[in-house]
């Protein structure tokens, strides 16, 4: 996913209490419209995780052009939350705008190798990766209304900032659930915006992503499946 994803929240929480396994689906839809189906598997093994996203084409889309995006993120797990080693993207049919992105802590430095060749980005503190950043959640509690966190997406480290909106119940095609509602703060009227549901009483899982681009398009990503253990 991806997609999504962005986000947000806080402080940390004991990481035995995390899963070590999750696999979840989410329906991704675009203005309304299926597109596409997302599966991703996150496994804890000692102090490291590995998290794959998989995104097939579905629907109209599927017919007008099938396309797979592969996302993983692998590291370790600090006492902090998930500290990233290795995120890679890949697109099946477009292999020229594969990603890949290594985190060397030691030296405060992203090594990103995309386009044929490496460059250098300097990592801030406790950034996370396009993926890492949703299963961190599970390694955080909530703390205070607005929260900047640094991220990556392979090739550079941007800032995103989100503010709690409220809680609530959201009902999914795998039930209810009790949520914290989140959304990402702009300053550019070009930046895209994006909302983000967790899920209290499931590790802080996100149960529902919405990006809205400023020209009016509009990405969703729903759960459909949740298997934790």
């Amino acid at each position: 996913m991806k997609l999504l994803a962005t986000l947000l929240l806080l402080a940390s929480t004991a990481a035995y209490a995390a899963p070590t396994e999750i696999n979840a689906a989410y329906r991704l839809s675009a203005n309304g419209i299926p597109i596409g189906k997302v599966s991703e598997s996150y496994v804890r093994k000692g102090d490291t995780y590995a998290i794959q996203s998989v995104t097939r084409s579905d629907g109209v889309l599927k017919a007008l052009y099938d396309e797979q995006i592969t996302v993983e993120s692998s590291g370790r797990i600090v006492p902090a939350g998930l500290q990233p080693l290795e995120y890679i993207f890949k697109r099946a049919r477009e292999p020229g705008k594969n990603i890949k992105a290594l985190f060397d802590w030691d030296k405060g430095v992203m090594r990103s190798f995309s386009d044929g060749k490496q460059t250098d980005v300097p990592l801030p503190r406790d950034t996370q990766d396009r993926i890492s950043v949703m299963y961190q959640f599970m390694n955080l509690d909530k703390r205070g209304d607005t929260v900047m966190m640094p991220m990556a997406d392979g090739r550079r480290v941007e800032y995103y900032t989100y503010r709690f909106v409220g809680e609530g119940k959201l009902d999914t095609p795998v039930g209810q659930f009790d949520t914290l509602h989140y959304e990402r703060v702009i300053s550019e009227p070009d930046e895209r915006r994006a909302e983000v549901w967790i899920a209290k009483d499931r590790f802080n899982f996100p149960v529902r992503v919405i990006f809205d681009d400023p020209k009016g398009f509009r990405i969703e990503q729903m759960l459909v499946d949740l298997q934790v253990r």
